[in-house]
């Protein structure tokens, strides 16, 4: 189990996002992370990467033309 960081996360919630004692206990790390604008998440998903995921993984109707449009 990973050990959570309290000094770090305590200074980063009630020193740099100056939150109130209460507010910063009934967060989450993860919540208090995602204020901080910190997140592990990928970026947002762009024109070019939807395309690729629109061919490699076609609805019905798309998958049918695509199919016409082989023969």
């Amino acid at each position: 189990m990973e050990q959570i960081a309290w000094p770090q996360l305590m200074r980063l919630g009630l020193g740099l996002l100056r939150l109130q004692p209460d507010a910063f206990w009934s967060l989450t790390p993860v919540e208090l992370m995602l204020l901080a604008g910190v997140s592990e998440q990928t970026a947002p998903l762009d024109r070019d990467r939807f395309l690729d995921l629109a061919r490699r993984f076609p609805d019905d109707a798309a998958r049918k033309q695509m199919e016409l449009d082989q023969k």
